[in-house]
């Protein structure tokens, strides 16, 4: 009977309040969701979801489902209405979703500010929550004032984005969207470098870079110590270095505010006193 009663008002519900049963694909539209959704549309987030290392705020997902792998079997499982996933979806899985029918949101811009917006929106527009994507906007984009605000006036730091493997962000990347907003110069992006790149070997060594900034890591400092060619700069050697939370320095929800807010104030602490 309860089930009978369930196929009726299904219909119903998809009528009068945007979809139900939503599935979050991955970690950063797991965010937008939990943040746009009204009570009762999520069905599923990512199967990360409540891994620390990878989400911001595994405490506000605690209350939902999670998938097991991510696949499209998976999210199938949970009979979703509506699935959020993101340029990295194995295509596969995204191509046996459109099979079966399932309405897609495949978010497909990260690199700035305003691409978080735009996603809000069209995830909000998904799931008839447009006021509600507006009013969110409107408080991230009080609190970026608000450190824009702190920030007028200061020098930028020059820094340099670095990791265990020997690659660096430059230009076009989501960690010059967190430079550009936490009072940072990023030295990979003014000598040049676009995207995901090698770094490039003793070339850096003439690089004026004052600041190095990582994900946080068990001994990250030490390690970095050991891994040419960040152990012959002076930066690491003078132990300036900003070990930022991995959730955080990868984010591309609205956790990026919360990364332009942790580098300002390890930037700049004298403007948070």
């Amino acid at each position: 009977m309860r089930r009978f009663l369930s196929a009726l008002l299904l219909p119903a519900l998809l009528w009068a309040g945007g979809p139900v049963r939503v599935v979050s694909q991955t970690v950063g539209t797991d965010e937008l969701l939990v943040a746009l959704a009204a009570p009762g549309q999520i069905a599923a987030l990512s199967h990360l979801a409540r891994d620390p290392d990878f989400t911001p705020d595994v405490r506000a997902n605690a209350k939902y489902p999670c998938l097991r792998t991510g696949t499209a079997e998976d999210v199938l499982h949970f009979r979703p209405g509506l699935v959020l996933a993101a340029a990295w979806t194995a295509p596969e899985t995204l191509t046996i979703l459109r099979r079966a029918k399932v309405d897609l949101v495949v978010v497909d811009r990260f690199e700035t500010l305003e691409d978080l917006y735009d996603s809000a929106r069209k995830i909000g527009a998904a799931l008839d929550r447009r006021e509600r994507a507006e009013e969110l906007i409107g408080q991230w984009r009080a609190r970026v004032a608000d450190l824009d605000r702190r920030l007028k006036g200061v020098k930028p730091v020059r820094v340099l984005s670095v990791g265990l493997y020997p690659f660096t962000a430059g230009a076009g990347t989501t960690f010059q969207d967190l430079c550009d907003h936490a009072g940072a110069l990023n030295v990979a992006a003014e000598q040049g470098l676009r995207g995901h790149q090698p770094t490039p070997g003793e070339k850096v060594l003439r690089w004026k870079v004052d600041v190095l900034v990582t994900d946080k890591g068990e001994r990250m400092a030490e390690r970095l110590k050991a891994t040419a060619p960040y152990k012959y700069l002076d930066a690491l050697r003078r132990g300036n270095l900003v070990e930022v939370p991995g959730p955080l320095m990868s984010a591309t929800s609205q956790a990026r505010i919360d990364a332009y807010e942790f580098l300002a104030r390890a930037l700049h602490p004298e403007r948070f006193r």
